[in-house]
């Protein structure tokens, strides 16, 4: 057992007991850094079931977050990056902010991803 503030020498990173963002930012993030990935891709980075990942992606494709597009068999995600953050605190700001500072996915990165 780790006690706080000691650190496992093991394999894997100890899990933070809370985090700044919700499951569904950590879902945002995923499909903003690969908008072809895989539900269960995006449940064992963000930690969550597949179903939990699954559902997630389905309510941010109803509230107009995210589109979802089928490509052969497999779907393609495009974040809506104007929509505003949710919370009254968080609205004055858009999704496309919160990704440019926490994943760093802004206009310039895109350009210069594109451009390669």
């Amino acid at each position: 057992m780790v006690e706080r503030g000691e650190v496992r020498r093991d394999a894997e990173p100890a899990k933070p007991a809370w985090t700044f963002l919700t499951n569904y930012g950590h879902v945002l993030v995923c499909i903003a850094g690969d908008p072809g990935i895989r539900g269960r891709d995006i449940a064992a980075r963000v930690g969550i079931t597949e179903r939990a990942a699954q559902a997630i992606v389905a309510d941010l494709v109803a509230e107009d977050y995210v589109k979802r597009t089928k490509v052969g068999r497999r779907n393609h995600y495009e974040i809506n990056r104007d929509r505003p953050l949710r919370h009254p605190v968080e609205q004055p700001h858009s999704v496309g902010e919160l990704l440019q500072l926490v994943a760093d996915l802004g206009p310039q990165r895109r350009r210069r991803t594109a451009a390669s």
